[in-house]
């Protein structure tokens, strides 16, 4: 689009004024900052040389808008309505801070504060925010297109970046996708010439407007940054743009570096006093200040307006620093969102029912919700209509649903996994899949960076409500890039839940409480359960639970128990295990007739301790079994907490039975086999154990 400055438009005086204001309040900050070091403890970043371009930007931005700043935003956060005081108790580390309630970093907000555009998790991890909240822009776009809501004005969205940012490989998926699907998206990069210690020329090939280039459909300009004037005329067209056309735009605005990179690498660290001068030159305020002279401004008034907001911000931060800190015992609040779905429900076993394989339980589950519920969509690879999946696990979805709800991505772990959290906090309910466990990698900076921690460090407000969907373990020669197990991996991280069903109304029981649940849930399916196909699996298949059943989180199953008499005799152990374990270890229990219980977890996160301990201590022998390599394994720490638990109950160490300790699964059958448990290996183990 045309972004030459080329004439000299009416910018009224309050808005003149109210800039100069908000520059001086914001150098006032930075000041005060500086001269309290000791007090400032937590490492912090400013606005100081980005004011101008930051204030000309949420001058533009409606109740209906969502922003996503970066570290260094102070200035947009006050433009946009917040004061230097709520901005002060986060920089303090604050109980009453607004964003994350003494969690985060400065200038790291989230907010849904009425008449305010609204704000996501932003996260230190630079560029990171910049999928999620491409994925409000798409769940905007979506909530558009099937008019779930109405909006006073179209909604537009900013992602605000700093210029070295943009050479992240996860920008770039976000980028492709606002372009490839025309999504009503601002990216806002503030090129200031520095990534931390490295030059652009260190750094990268061209600016961000040179970049967008690539990118077609993402439209671009390239301003003057420091100079308010032109940044406000410039964004008033760059969101006009987008609101009206809803296309994405890319803006390259030239800034400056002032302050220090944070208060913990300081500028006199890595940049020369030449280096500084010329920045220094730049100052937004000083600019501001020229031009208001020249155009008739008294400059009595503008040396009184920074006589006053240097009183305003020692006021308030003196306030600030009164201000109580959070209770301990609020620092386990809000890892998740209450779920509504605490107990089974809904009938299980429908007479006259008939069974069906596990990735027709998927299928139906998906299909019934989002017949009931218009905010559900299904997106990943090769889920859309030709194949619908490459297991079938998703077949007929598009084709019921059309291609708006149910849509192929391109080959973007990272995206299909980050987008949720945008898309949750515009009302949406996505559904995502990874297509096999081994490629889950590439979307684990953004699971763990935006979605784990999006409901912990906002207080509570942006839980992320989103399945992901990930087909897992090792069957039939598949090798070592289909077949890897990662339930370890997912378990560590923080503030999502894991379901690892066996068989198909289990499945279909947990989807559904995944699908009502406000949290993040990995879905992890055994592709060898998927149609039964491996011998012995058969019992996978079940009859279908009606459309009402429901299954909630953290409640293992006891899917064979020990003959009484035997346990009485102290002749008896369990098996704990979950998805391909359970038909090893019913194998495996034949040849001990009445002597050997078999728990199916169902869930790794949240894990059934309650069950597992009572078991343990009924029986006084276990062994735990996972298709995972053993050593550092989820299974081996849940031993420890067994041992732990049920000592005195004990009458053997808790056994842990696993995979080799091998980098992957080999392709060849052999070595696949010599590599996997199985019922065979379990059968020694439980006699070993047995005659104990």
């Amino acid at each position: 689009m045309e972004s030459d400055f080329t004439t000299k438009e009416i910018i009224s005086k309050e808005i003149l004024l109210k800039a100069y204001t908000q520059m001086m309040l914001a150098k006032s900050m930075a000041d005060i900052y500086e001269e309290n070091r000791n007090i400032c403890k937590y490492v912090h970043s400013t606005s100081r040389g980005h004011e101008a371009i930051q204030l000309a930007t949420a001058y533009q931005l409606s109740k209906e808008d969502w922003v996503s700043p970066y570290y260094r935003d102070e200035s947009l956060l006050l433009g946009i309505g917040f004061t230097p005081y709520q901005l002060m108790l986060q920089l303090l580390a604050k109980a009453e801070d607004p964003f994350s309630g003494g969690r985060s970093y400065y200038s790291h907000p989230t907010s849904k504060l009425e008449g305010l555009p609204k704000i996501i998790h932003q996260s230190s991890a630079t560029g990171m925010q910049a999928i999620p909240t491409t994925g409000v822009a798409q769940g905007i776009k979506y909530i558009e297109d099937f008019k779930l809501q109405n909006f006073e004005k179209n909604p537009v969205v900013i992602c605000s970046l700093g210029d070295n940012s943009v050479t992240e490989g996860e920008v770039a998926e976000a980028f492709q996708f606002a372009a490839l699907h025309q999504l009503p998206i601002i990216f806002l990069v503030q090129d200031n010439e520095w990534g931390i210690s490295v030059t652009k020329e260190e750094a990268r090939t061209s600016d961000a407007y040179d970049y967008a280039a690539g990118f077609v459909g993402l439209n671009r300009m390239r301003i003057d940054g420091t100079d308010f004037v032109e940044s406000f005329i410039q964004m008033q067209k760059a969101v006009h743009f987008v609101r009206e056309e809803r296309k994405p735009l890319l803006v390259c605005a030239k800034t400056v570096l002032i302050g220090h990179h944070t208060s913990g690498v300081r500028r006199e660290f890595y940049r020369d006093e030449a280096d500084l001068a010329k920045h220094r030159a730049k100052d937004p305020g000083i600019i501001l200040k020229k031009y208001l002279l020249e155009e008739g401004f008294n400059e009595e008034t503008l040396s009184q307006i920074e006589i006053e907001a240097r009183k305003q911000i020692e006021e308030d931060f003196n306030k600030a620093i009164l201000a109580p800190d959070p209770k301990p015992e609020t620092v386990k609040e809000h890892v998740y969102a209450p779920t509504p779905i605490t107990e089974e429900k809904g009938t299980r076993i429908p007479e006259n029912g008939e069974k069906i394989p596990m990735v027709d339980a998927g299928i139906h589950a998906i299909q019934e919700l989002m017949h009931k519920h218009p905010e559900a969509l299904l997106y990943g690879q090769d889920v859309g209509g030709r194949i619908g999946g490459v297991f079938r696990e998703a077949v007929t979805l598009q084709q019921k649903f059309g291609n708006k709800r149910v849509f192929n991505t391109a080959i973007q772990e990272a995206y299909i996994i980050g987008s949720t959290v945008g898309m949750s906090a515009v009302g949406l309910k996505p559904i995502v899949e990874v297509q096999f466990a081994d490629y889950i990698y590439p979307g684990i900076n953004q699971l763990v960076t935006e979605v784990s921690k999006s409901c912990y460090l906002s207080n509570g407000k942006y839980p992320v409500s989103s399945i992901i969907r990930v087909p897992i373990g090792a069957y039939g020669g598949g090798g070592p890039y289909h077949s890897g197990s990662v339930e370890t991996m997912l378990a560590q991280i923080k503030g999502i839940k894991i379901a690892y069903p066996s068989n198909a109304a289990d499945f279909k029981g947990l989807f559904k409480a995944a699908f009502y649940d406000p949290n993040p849930v990995i879905f992890l399916e055994h592709k060898g359960l998927y149609w039964s196909k491996v011998p012995g699996t058969e019992e996978a298949k079940t009859v279908e639970p009606a459309e009402d059943y429901i299954l909630p989180f953290g409640k293992a199953n006891i899917v064979k128990f020990a003959n009484e008499e035997e346990i009485q005799k102290g002749r008896t152990l369990v098996v704990v295990t979950y998805g391909m374990g359970v038909y090893w270890a019913k194998e495996a229990a034949k040849n001990f007739e009445g002597r050997v219980e078999i728990i199916d977890l169902r869930t790794i996160k949240p894990i059934d301790e309650e069950l597992v301990f009572e078991r343990v201590k009924l029986h006084g022998k276990c062994i735990l079994l996972t298709e995972e390599a053993l050593n550092n394994s989820m299974m081996e720490a849940f031993g420890a907490r067994i041992s732990k638990n049920c000592f005195k109950y004990l009458d053997a160490a808790v056994e842990i039975m696993g995979s080799l300790d091998l980098p992957a699964v080999p392709i060849n059958l052999i070595l696949e086999k010599e590599m996997l448990p199985n019922a065979e290996k379990l059968s020694l183990r439980i006699n070993e154990l047995l005659q104990n």
